[in-house]
C-alpha cells in the first residue's frame, strides 16, 4: 500500500531529524558519468554520516522504553524517520503494513539472586536466562532447592534431574526448584516440580560441550503450567546450586496480534525490468535499542540511498527496511510472498546488511558460491560474493566467508531463486585466536558481546567496521545501478527450496 505523508511526525522523529545534519538529497541538475559514480558515491558515504543515523535510532529508543522492537512506538518512530528522509530525497516510498504475533513482555523480566550475595542476571538468548515457552506470568521469591543435579556434569548427557517424582523427596513446598536439562521433556520436570509444591522452576543447561549456553528456545509444550519457569546457562545454574541461595523471579508475558511495517523506497529512474534491491531489518529485540543489530545495517543502507538519490541509475534501485525480522524474518517473507512471479523475475539481485559494525568484528561476506560452508545461493550469488571480495582486497582489508544459511532477510529471496549476497560482522559466536590475529580485537569473547541485550547502544559499535562496510555497500550499489553484468541473467523461473530455517535465533526444543 502506498503510504501517505504524515502531516506531523512524532516528537522523537522530529528531534531525530534535528540530530541528523546530513542534507537531504534532492534531484540533481547534473549527473556524473557512469564510470565516475562509484568513487563519488563512496566518497559521499562517510562513516561519520552513517553514525548520525545511529544517533537518531538511539534517541528514538531512549524516548520509547529503550527499544525499537516491531509493534511498538519505538519501531514506528524509526519507520517514520527512515520514510521521511527517503521521501525528502526524492524516492517513491511505500509503507507496507502487515500483522504478526507479538510475543514479549509488559514489564522487564527479572532473575535476581538475593542471597548469599546479590546478582541480577541478564535476560535474552545467548545471555544468562530466558523465560521458557508457555511459561505463565508470575512473580515469586524463595530459596533455591537443587533437584538431583549432577555437578560437575556427567558424560555424556547423564542428568535425569526432575524426571521422576522421587527426585523431589525432601523438597520443601514454597521453594524454587532448580533442575538440570537432560533425559526427559522440560514439561515433565516442571510438572513434577509443581506437584512437589514449587512456586517457580529454573532449568539450566546440562554443562557438556554444546550444552552450556542458551542456544535453544526451550518450550513447555502448551498451556497448563502454573508457575513461572526459566531456562539458564550452565554457568548461572551452577551458581544457583550453591547452598543458601535465594532468588526473585518475575515474568509478565504478552502475546497478541499487532501491526508493523516494511518501508520500501524506489528510485524514479531506471529500468523497472531490472531491479537492484538492498535491504536491512529496521527492528530491534525488545531487550534493547538494537544499534548494531540492526541499526548499523539500516543506517548504512539509508545513507547509501540518500547519496544515490543524486544519480540517474540505469537500473531501478529499491531499498527495503524490514519489520519484525526478530520474530522470524516476517517482514521480508511478507514482501516476497506478495510479489507476483513477474515481479520477482524483475529483481536482478538482493543485497542484505544485518549487523555491519560489531565491536569485536570480522569482515564477513555471505558465502554465495558455497565453497566455504557447502550451501551456495542461487546463480549469480557467487558473483556478488566475488565483487565484495574485490572491494575488501582493493582496500587491503582482510575478509572471510560467512555462512549463507537463510538466517537473515535474504532467506526469502534465495528461497525463490533470487541471487543474493551481503555483509555480516558477527553476533554471539566467540572470536577465535586466528581471527584475532587477522582482524584484531579480542579472542574468546563474542563478536558482538551485547547481541540481543540492553547494552546494544551507540557505544556498541566499531566505527571502523561501520565506515568500511558502508563504503562496501556504496561500491556495489553504485556499480550495480549501472551494470549488473551476468548476475540477473539467470532470472528466477521456479521457487528454490529454503536453504535453512528462516529464524533469527535458535530452534525450539522440548528437552
Amino acid at each position: 500500500m502506498r503510504s501517505r505523508l504524515r502531516k506531523c511526525v512524532v516528537g522523537a522523529v522530529a528531534a531525530a531529524v534535528a540530530l541528523s545534519t546530513v542534507a537531504a538529497a534532492g534531484p540533481a541538475q547534473a549527473h556524473p558519468k557512469p564510470h565516475d559514480n562509484v568513487s563519488k558515491i563512496v566518497k559521499a558515504v562517510s562513516g561519520k554520516n552513517v553514525k548520525k543515523h545511529l544517533k537518531v535510532f538511539q534517541a528514538i529508543a531512549d524516548r520509547f522504553d529503550g527499544t525499537r522492537v516491531s509493534g511498538t512506538r519505538g519501531y514506528d518512530a524509526s519507520r517514520d524517520y527512515v520514510a521521511l528522509r527517503l521521501r525528502l530525497a526524492g524516492y517513491k516510498v511505500t509503507v507496507q503494513p502487515f500483522e504478526f504475533l507479538f510475543e514479549g513482555y509488559r514489564t522487564p523480566p527479572v532473575l535476581k539472586r538475593t542471597a548469599p550475595e546479590q546478582e541480577t542476571y541478564t535476560y535474552g538468548f545467548f545471555s544468562d536466562y530466558i523465560a521458557m515457552g508457555d511459561s505463565p506470568a508470575g512473580s515469586v521469591s524463595g530459596q533455591v532447592q537443587p533437584v538431583d543435579v549432577v555437578l560437575p556434569p556427567g558424560e555424556p548427557n547423564s542428568s535425569s534431574s526432575g524426571c521422576e517424582a522421587s527426585d523431589f523427596e525432601g523438597f520443601t513446598a514454597g521453594g524454587i526448584a532448580l533442575m538440570q536439562r537432560g533425559t526427559c521433556n522440560f514439561r515433565v520436570k516442571v510438572e513434577n516440580a509443581i506437584a512437589a509444591g514449587a512456586t517457580g522452576a529454573i532449568i539450566f543447561n546440562e554443562g557438556q560441550e554444546g550444552r552450556t549456553e542458551i542456544d535453544l528456545n526451550p518450550v513447555l509444550g502448551g498451556p497448563g503450567i502454573t508457575i513461572p519457569s526459566f531456562f539458564t546457562s550452565f554457568a548461572v545454574g551452577q551458581e544457583l546450586a550453591a547452598e543458601g541461595t535465594s532468588v526473585t523471579m518475575n515474568w509478565d508475558p504478552i502475546s497478541e496480534t499487532r501491526t508493523t511495517y516494511n518501508v520500501i523506497a524506489e528510485s524514479r529512474k531506471g529500468d523497472p525490468d531490472n531491479v537492484v534491491m538492498l535491504g536491512a531489518h529496521l527492528d530491534s529485540v525488545q531487550e534493547g535499542p538494537g544499534i548494531n543489530d540492526n541499526g548499523s545495517g539500516s543506517a548504512g543502507t539509508l545513507e547509501v540511498a540518500l547519496q544515490m538519490a543524486k544519480l540517474k541509475p540505469k537500473n531501478k534501485m529499491r531499498f527495503a527496511f524490514w519489520g519484525a525480522e526478530e520474530f522470524g524474518l516476517l517482514g521480508s517473507e511478507h514482501y516476497v510472498a506478495n510479489l507476483t512471479e513477474a515481479e520477482r523475475a524483475k529483481i536482478a539481485l538482493y543485497l542484505n546488511f544485518d549487523m555491519i559494525a560489531s565491536p569485536n568484528y570480522t569482515f564477513g561476506i555471505y558465502d554465495g558460491d558455497g565453497d566455504a560452508f557447502g550451501t551456495a545461493g542461487p546463480p549469480g550469488s557467487d558473483q556478488i560474493e566475488a565483487d565484495f571480495e574485490k572491494f575488501f582486497a582493493d582496500r587491503g582489508e582482510p575478509f572471510k566467508a560467512t555462512a549463507f544459511t537463510g538466517r537473515s532477510d535474504y532467506g526469502p529471496f534465495i528461497a525463490v531463486g533470487i541471487p543474493a549476497g551481503g555483509l555480516f560482522t558477527g553476533a554471539e559466536v566467540l572470536k577465535t585466536e586466528e581471527e584475532a590475529a587477522i582482524f584484531g580485537g579480542t579472542a574468546g569473547i563474542p563478536l558482538d558481546p551485547c547481541y540481543h541485550q540492553a547494552c546494544d547502544t551507540i557505544k556498541n559499535i566499531s566505527d571502523k567496521a561501520l565506515d568500511v562496510n558502508s563504503d562496501a555497500i556504496a561500491t556495489l550499489a553504485a556499480t550495480y545501478a549501472f551494470d549488473t553484468g551476468t548476475i540477473g541473467a539467470a532470472a528466477p523461473t521456479q521457487a528454490r527450496a529454503a536453504q535453512a530455517e528462516h529464524r533469527h535465533g535458535p530452534a525450539e526444543a522440548l528437552k
